[in-house]
């Protein structure tokens, strides 16, 4: 039995709409949280969406790129080393700018995170 498991972005193929997004939990087999790669085009639009369905806690994080998140109706600057951490029932929605906007979702229910440690 192997204990972990390996995957490239490039080896995932984009799904969604524009195929946007990569689904890299499924091909990595997570059980205990959500993550995927997303790649906005230029000036382009994100789904604007909430997680009250899912109950999940979300952290985005831009990795290349930058542009705006759309907050609840508030334009919220980000740029490649940009954190933002969602309440389930929080909308927002991803635009790029000129040069794209590539980013990590994660997610889990809340509550589900058991602090080990000091740190």
């Amino acid at each position: 039995m192997v204990g972990y498991s390996l995957v490239k972005v490039e080896d995932v193929p984009g799904e969604g709409p524009g195929n946007a997004v990569r689904f890299v939990r499924r091909r990595l087999g997570c059980e205990a949280f959500g993550i995927n790669w997303f790649e906005i085009p230029p000036n382009a639009e994100g789904r604007e969406h909430d997680e009250s369905n899912s109950a999940q806690e979300e952290v985005n994080v831009v990795i290349r790129g930058s542009g705006v998140y759309r907050i609840e109706g508030e334009l919220v600057p980000v740029q490649a080393g940009t954190f933002l951490r969602f309440d389930p029932e929080t909308t927002r929605c991803p635009i790029a700018g000129p040069d794209g906007m590539t980013m990590i979702a994660v997610g889990a229910r809340r509550g589900s995170y058991e602090p080990r440690g000091p740190f």
